[in-house]
C-alpha cells in the first residue's frame, strides 16, 4: 500500500461572487522601480463586452477550458501527481514535462474567473492545488515524471531535455495569476515554496546552471511584482545572463537550438527553438523594465526588429523549420513546411506586449494585433475546442497526415505534446488586459474591440464590428480635467480619420492618434479604411516569390479547397486589389467576410520537369475563375482540404 506523501489540508480559496476589481493582467510592473510609459489596466479596467474578440473568448470558456480539465484527467497528466503524492500506485505517463499543461491550464482557469467571475472555476482550481500541495516535497521541488520515473537523486540533472525550470515557471505563472484574481494564497503558496527552493539551489557558487527551455525567467521576474521577494528577481538576472555562456553545450548539447550560442546582452537576432528564443527575449525584456535598463531594453527592440524583418511569416507565425520547431536562417520561410507553433506566436505576443509597455511605441500593439488575428487564432477552432499545434501557409491537394502534430491530421483535440492547447486557453482569457492601458492623465486604446476600458484620467465605452468593418466608435463616460485620450492608428491604414463630436484630428498610420483635454459626452470616431491589399514578399523568400498575400483590414486571407472548384496548385490571381470584392456572409462559419478574386484556373503540365519551352512543358488552356478566400484564421473549421496563403500573380 502506498503512503501518501503529505496530508496537507484541502485548499480553499477565498473566491468570493465576483472577481476583486481592478486586477492586473501580465505583466505588471512594479512602482517606482520601474519606469514604464504605459501601465497595464485590470481586468476589472478592462473588458471586452462584445464582437469579435468576445465570441472567441466565449467559445473557449464555454467548452474549451471545461474540457481542457477532463484532458488532464483522460492524458493522466493528474495521475501523474497522485502518483507523486502516494494517492494511487503505478507509474508516470507522458513527458518529463507533463505537469506545465496543468499549470496552463491553471492560469486559463483562473483568467477566466477573473474575466467573468464563473463560479464553477474556483472549486476545480481548487482541487488541482489540493493536489499539488499533497505532491510537493518538503523542500519545496515539484516534478512528478523527472521525480518519479529518474528519481529525486535525479533532480536537474538533464535540464536541457527535462524541463523542471519551465514546469516551475509555468506554476509560478499560475499561481500570480490565481492570486490576482481569486486572492487565492494556497497555489501562491506552492508558487513560493518551489520558488525559494530555486534560490537556495541555484546561482553563482550554486548549481550554476540553465533550463533549456525558458520560461522561469519571465515567471520569477512576475512573481518577484507579486510578493516583493528581491531574491526572485535576482535569480531571474541569474538565468538571463547564464544564458549564452556555453552551459547547454556543455552537455554535449546544441548551443544554437538552445538559444545559448550568444549572450542575450550580445545577441543580433532569434535563432534556434523558436518558442524558447521569444521566452527568453520576454524575460529579458521584463529584466529591463524592472531594472530600468535602457541598454538592454535597445538591444532587445533591434532584436525584435531583426526578427519581424527576416524569419517572421506573412502571418505573424515564427518557427520555419519543421524539424525542431527552430527558426531558419534569414528568409528561410517555407509555405507547406513552415511550423509557426501556435505556442511560438504567443511568445511573440508576450514579447511585444512588454516591449509595447517598456516603450509605447505603436508598432507594438500593430505587431499584437497582426499576430493575435493571423497567427494566434489559427490554432484555435471556432468552437473553441479543438486546436493546430503547426500553422503552415498552404497545405497540398492530397496531402496525407504523417505525425500526431501534422495540420493534414485536422484540427485535434489534445495532443502527445499538449502545449499549445492550454497556452491558446490562458492567452484568450487574459485578452482584455492587452486592450488598453492609463495613467492618471491618459488612456489608450491599443485593440478595438466593443467594451468598457478605464484608467484614473477617463474611462470609456467602444462600439466596433471590427475587424469586420473599420469604424470605431469611443464615447468618453469620465474624465478628469485635461484627460487624454490616445487611439492607436494601424501602420495598414492609409488614410485613416478620427474625429472628435465631428471635429479631425490628426490620424498618422503607425502611431497614435491623441484627444487631449476630453470631457464626459464627447465621442470619438475612427475610421478605418478597409481596401484589400496584396503584399509580395521579400525576393530572398524563394518559397513566395511572384505570389501574393491577400489582407482586407487587418485580416489575412486564404484560399480553401471546400470554396474553390478548381486545384488550388494550378490557380492564379489576375489584375490588382481593386477588383476584390468583399461580402459580409453572416451564415458561413462564425460570420466571416469573404472575397471573391478574379483568377484564372490553368492545368499543370503532366511531365515533373521538362526543357523549357517545350511540349511536355506547356500547360493546359486557361480558363477564368472566381476565386472565393476567407480569413486564415477560420480555414479548416469545415472540410479539411487544400489551403493556400500565397496566390501566384499574373499581370
Amino acid at each position: 500500500m502506498t503512503t501518501p506523501r503529505t496530508t496537507a489540508p484541502a485548499a480553499t480559496s477565498t473566491a468570493s461572487a465576483t472577481p476583486p476589481p481592478g486586477q492586473p493582467g501580465v505583466p505588471n510592473p512594479t512602482a517606482p522601480c520601474a519606469s514604464t510609459p504605459l501601465t497595464p489596466l485590470g481586468q476589472g479596467e478592462a473588458r471586452i463586452t462584445g464582437g469579435f474578440w468576445a465570441e472567441r473568448q466565449a467559445a473557449v470558456a464555454a467548452h474549451g477550458i471545461p474540457l481542457g480539465h477532463q484532458r488532464l484527467e483522460d492524458a493522466k497528466n493528474l495521475d501523474n501527481l497522485r502518483v507523486l503524492a502516494g494517492l494511487r500506485e503505478g507509474d508516470v505517463i507522458g513527458m518529463d514535462f507533463q505537469d506545465s499543461d496543468i499549470y496552463k491550464w491553471l492560469e486559463a482557469a483562473a483568467w477566466e474567473y477573473g474575466r467573468t467571475g464563473d463560479a464553477s472555476l474556483p472549486p476545480l482550481i481548487d482541487s488541482v492545488t489540493h493536489l499539488l500541495e499533497q505532491a510537493q516535497g518538503d523542500d519545496g521541488y515539484l516534478d512528478s515524471v523527472v521525480e518519479v520515473r529518474h528519481g529525486a537523486e535525479n533532480r536537474y540533472s538533464n535540464l536541457p531535455w527535462s524541463h523542471e525550470l519551465y514546469c516551475a515557471g509555468h506554476l509560478m505563472q499560475a499561481a500570480v495569476a490565481a492570486h490576482r484574481t481569486l486572492r487565492h494564497a494556497p497555489l501562491l503558496r506552492v508558487a513560493t515554496r518551489f520558488a525559494d527552493h530555486l534560490v537556495a539551489t541555484f546561482g553563482p557558487g550554486k548549481l550554476e546552471q540553465i533550463d533549456g527551455h525558458p520560461v522561469i525567467e519571465m515567471a520569477l521576474v512576475e512573481l518577484y511584482r507579486e510578493t516583493g521577494t528581491r531574491a526572485y528577481l535576482d535569480l531571474a538576472r541569474y538565468f538571463i545572463d547564464a544564458h549564452g555562456t556555453g552551459i547547454i553545450e556543455a552537455h554535449g548539447k546544441n548551443a544554437w537550438y538552445f538559444s545559448d550560442r550568444v549572450p542575450v546582452r550580445e545577441h543580433t537576432t532569434v535563432e534556434g527553438h523558436a518558442v524558447r528564443a521569444v521566452y527568453l527575449t520576454a524575460g529579458a525584456t521584463d529584466l529591463a523594465i524592472e531594472e530600468s535598463d535602457p541598454a538592454l531594453l535597445a538591444h532587445l527592440e533591434a532584436q525584435f526588429e531583426r526578427m519581424v524583418a527576416t524569419r517572421q511569416y506573412v502571418s505573424g507565425g515564427i518557427g520555419s523549420r519543421w524539424d525542431w520547431e527552430a527558426f531558419g536562417d534569414d528568409y528561410e520561410l517555407p509555405t507547406d513546411r513552415g511550423y509557426a507553433e501556435s505556442c511560438a506566436a504567443i511568445g511573440s505576443v508576450q514579447w511585444a506586449w512588454r516591449l509595447l509597455l517598456a516603450t509605447g511605441k505603436a508598432t507594438y500593439a500593430d505587431h499584437i494585433e497582426h499576430v493575435m488575428f493571423n497567427a494566434v487564432m489559427p490554432g484555435v477552432s471556432l468552437a473553441g475546442t479543438e486546436y493546430f499545434y503547426v500553422n503552415p501557409l498552404q497545405l497540398r491537394t492530397g496531402a496525407l497526415a504523417d505525425e500526431n502534430r501534422s495540420p493534414a491530421h485536422g484540427r485535434r483535440g489534445w495532443f502527445d505534446c499538449a502545449c499549445c492547447p492550454p497556452n491558446l486557453m490562458r492567452t484568450l482569457a487574459s485578452l482584455d488586459t492587452m486592450a488598453a492601458t492609463g495613467s492618471d492623465t491618459t488612456l489608450d486604446l491599443h485593440q478595438y474591440a466593443p467594451g468598457s476600458y478605464r484608467s484614473a484620467a477617463a474611462s470609456i465605452t467602444v462600439e466596433t464590428q471590427y475587424p469586420w468593418d473599420g469604424t470605431v466608435t469611443i464615447t468618453v463616460e469620465e474624465a478628469r480635467d485635461g484627460a487624454s485620450l490616445r487611439v492607436r492608428v494601424p501602420a495598414w491604414a492609409g488614410g485613416a480619420t478620427l474625429t472628435v463630436d465631428g471635429t479631425p484630428l490628426p490620424a498618422v498610420p503607425g502611431v497614435y492618434a491623441e484627444a487631449r483635454g476630453v470631457r464626459a459626452g464627447q465621442v470619438l470616431t475612427l475610421t478605418l479604411p478597409f481596401a484589400t491589399r496584396y503584399l509580395v514578399a521579400h525576393p530572398a523568400i524563394d518559397a513566395s516569390r511572384g505570389c501574393v498575400a491577400v489582407f482586407h483590414g487587418p485580416l489575412l486571407y486564404a484560399l480553401e479547397a471546400v470554396d474553390n472548384e478548381a486545384t488550388l496548385e494550378e490557380v492564379s490571381l489576375v489584375g490588382g486589389p481593386d477588383a476584390a470584392v468583399a461580402a459580409y456572409r453572416p451564415d458561413l462559419l462564425v460570420g466571416v467576410t469573404t472575397l471573391t478574386l478574379p483568377g484564372r484556373h490553368r492545368p499543370a503540365p503532366a511531365a515533373p520537369y521538362a526543357e523549357e519551352g517545350s511540349a511536355a512543358a506547356a500547360r493546359g488552356e486557361a480558363r477564368d475563375v472566381s476565386l472565393v478566400a476567407v480569413p486564415y484564421f477560420a480555414w479548416a473549421n469545415r472540410d479539411l482540404g487544400a489551403m493556400r496563403v500565397w496566390i501566384p500573380r499574373e499581370a
